[in-house]
C-alpha cells in the first residue's frame, strides 16, 4: 500500500489502506476525486473535509441535508460546507445508503451508549489526532459523513436505529473536490456501526479531471 508524502499530498491513482480503529489526514486538491473503498464489506468510514485555505470552512451536515430536503444523499449530490459552499459532489455510489446525522464515535459514546470502562478514543480521536498536524483543533471537528453506515429513522416517532452497513467487498463511493481541502477519514471504531467487526478502509486519489 501506497503511503502519503511528506506534505500531506498522496500519490495518485494508488490504493491506501486504513487499518482496523485508526484514521489519517491528507490534502486533495480541488478537481480531484477521492474514492473510498469497503474492502471486506459492512464497514463504516467517516470523512471529514476542511477548506485547505480557511480551515474555520467545514463541511456541514445541517446545510447538506438541508439543501437536499433529505437525510441519504448519493450520486450527483453536492456536500455543502458551513458556508454553504459545495466542498465535494458525489460522483459514484455503488452502496447508496450512508449517514450524516451521527457524529464521530468518540471515548464518551463508548463511556455512555455501552458502558465502557476503557474506552477506545473512537474516530472522533482518531480524527482530532490526523487532522491537528494541520493546525486543527478537537473542538473543531464536526459532524461526519459517515460512508457507508447505514442508519434508519422511524418516521413516526423520530428514533434512530444504526443497522450494519449494506455494503459488500469492494464497494465504494467516489467524491470530486470543488475547492482544496484537508481530509480526514477513518476506518469507524464502533462495533454497532459495522455489523459486529473492525475491517480496514481502503482509498484512492485520482488525477484532476480534464
Amino acid at each position: 500500500m501506497a503511503q502519503k508524502d511528506s506534505n500531506g499530498t498522496l500519490p495518485l491513482n494508488e490504493t491506501i489502506e486504513i487499518p482496523v480503529r485508526s484514521g489519517r489526514a491528507f490534502l486533495l486538491q480541488k478537481g480531484q476525486r477521492l474514492t473510498v473503498i469497503d474492502p471486506r464489506g459492512g464497514q463504516v468510514s467517516d470523512l471529514l473535509a476542511f477548506n485547505l485555505h480557511d480551515q474555520r470552512e467545514v463541511i456541514s451536515s445541517g446545510r447538506s441535508l438541508d439543501y437536499a430536503s433529505r437525510i441519504y444523499l448519493t450520486t450527483n449530490d453536492p456536500l455543502y460546507s458551513n458556508r454553504s459552499n459545495i466542498m465535494l459532489r458525489i460522483v459514484e455510489d455503488t452502496v447508496g445508503r450512508h449517514d450524516f446525522l451521527l457524529t464521530p464515535c468518540s471515548k464518551d459514546t463508548f463511556r455512555i451508549i455501552y458502558g465502557d470502562k476503557e474506552p477506545h478514543q473512537g474516530c472522533f480521536g482518531n480524527l482530532a489526532e490526523a487532522v491537528q498536524p494541520y493546525g486543527i483543533e478537537p473542538d473543531d471537528i464536526p459532524v461526519a459523513f459517515n460512508c457507508f453506515m447505514n442508519t434508519v429513522v422511524d418516521g413516526k416517532t423520530g428514533e434512530l436505529q444504526v443497522l450494519p452497513p449494506i455494503s459488500k467487498a469492494g464497494d465504494h463511493i467516489t467524491f470530486e473536490a470543488d475547492m482544496d481541502l484537508i481530509v480526514g477519514l477513518t476506518a469507524c471504531s464502533a462495533l454497532q456501526s459495522n455489523g459486529g467487526s473492525f475491517k480496514p478502509i481502503h482509498f484512492r486519489v485520482d488525477a484532476n479531471r480534464p
